[in-house]
């Protein structure tokens, strides 16, 4: 069976208990913890689907923008009519895998890494991918009086958000093609790779113990308000300037079990890309307001306009891409080779992009058959 590094493997198990855990915590900054709403915005009303209740997962972030808006405006609600959609909220993505493997939610925003090491460790049988969300959005921001250019890296400490996870990877794989060494496990090399919770990086780059960061936003928007200067915008190193930042994906039974009502998320999902790519202002206050409602902190300008012109919201997967990251993974040794074919099912999301007149979406040779 393919499986994750034995030391990743317990690092990740840790940060999956410690939000299952907090889960009575109040929520505090942008990352916060793991939260059940329980409702929706908007009270369902129509005919009611295969099922009474779709439990709805994602993290309150700007690069899960597209389920704070749907959630905000009831722009999925909206699609499932009768059916209920309750909403919880994480701040890492092991712990919403482990939600998903547990029942405890059906549908999830969620980054390429966990995704993929959640298909890997249950041998393909825990979950599908089944549609895209944001592309870009992750940036390497330094303190300017350290560092100057992308050679002085060397040397310096750098925080990614945690161990093995998709701005680590990305950050690991680039190192290795500057042609320095880490090691990928303590982070200790020719670059020192500190793993520091998001919600703290802030803190740690005006302390100094950090010179700089490979971050998502709006952390990295955060730093730059605080000083920092924007060295490398990770888009620049994709064709096309695309890369997957955020997937949707189902528990497997769930979309046995209930296609209609995961055709029905999707259509939400893609109604509301296409509200926020035709309103950017609108859906950028809605999305802040979700944020504060959650988090009790809404973003400010400084902060949240930067960081939204550099997100990109999309439909489409990016499937090649998701690839390409598992396997700067496996080169990083923080991943055995895994097997991901199957770990896509893209015919409800073609079949709504189609009825919508958009064009259909590729799933890369990694499609379920």
């Amino acid at each position: 069976m393919p499986a994750m590094n034995s030391a990743l493997r317990r690092g990740l198990a840790v940060v999956v208990a410690v939000p299952l855990l907090a889960l009575a915590a109040p929520a505090c900054g942008y990352g916060s913890q793991a939260k059940d709403n329980g409702t929706a915005n908007v009270a369902a009303h129509g005919k009611k689907l295969s099922a009474g209740t779709v439990r709805i997962g994602y993290f309150p972030n700007l690069t899960h923008a597209t389920a704070l808006v749907g959630d905000e405006k009831g722009l999925l609600q909206k699609e499932l009519g009768g059916t209920q959609a309750t909403y919880s909220q994480f701040n890492a993505g092991p712990a919403e895998i482990e939600a998903l493997n547990s029942g405890s939610i059906d549908i999830g925003w969620i980054g390429p890494s966990p995704a993929i090491n959640g298909y890997s460790t249950t041998e393909g049988k825990g979950l599908r991918i089944i549609g895209g969300s944001a592309s870009g959005g992750v940036k390497l921001v330094v303190n300017p009086d350290k560092i100057k250019s992308l050679k002085d890296v060397k040397g310096k400490k750098i925080a990614t958000p945690q161990l093995g996870n998709t701005q680590d990877v990305a950050f690991l794989n680039w190192v290795s093609e500057q042609g320095w060494k880490v090691d990928a496990e303590s982070g200790k090399g020719d670059v020192s790779v500190v793993r520091t919770d998001n919600k703290i990086t802030p803190d740690a780059y005006k302390s100094g113990s950090v010179d700089g960061a490979w971050v998502p936003e709006p952390t990295a928007s955060k730093l730059v308000a605080e000083g920092g200067k924007v060295l490398l915008d990770e888009a620049d190193l994709w064709p096309d300037k695309k890369f997957v930042i955020t997937n949707i994906i189902v528990s497997q039974t769930f979309l046995k079990e209930h296609p209609d009502v995961v055709e029905a998320v999707l259509r939400g999902s893609v109604k509301t890309n296409a509200w926020i790519n035709a309103h950017p202002d609108e859906a950028k206050a809605a999305a802040n307001a979700k944020l504060e409602e959650l988090t009790a902190k809404p973003l400010p300008a400084e902060v949240i306009d930067p960081a939204w012109k550099s997100i990109r919201f999309t439909d489409d997967p990016l499937a090649a891409t998701l690839g390409a990251e598992a396997r700067h993974a496996v080169d990083a040794g923080l991943l055995e080779k895994p097997d991901l074919k199957g770990i896509y099912d893209l015919a409800p999301l073609n079949k709504v992009l189609k009825a919508e007149g958009e064009p259909e979406v590729d799933d890369a040779g990694l499609g379920v058959k």
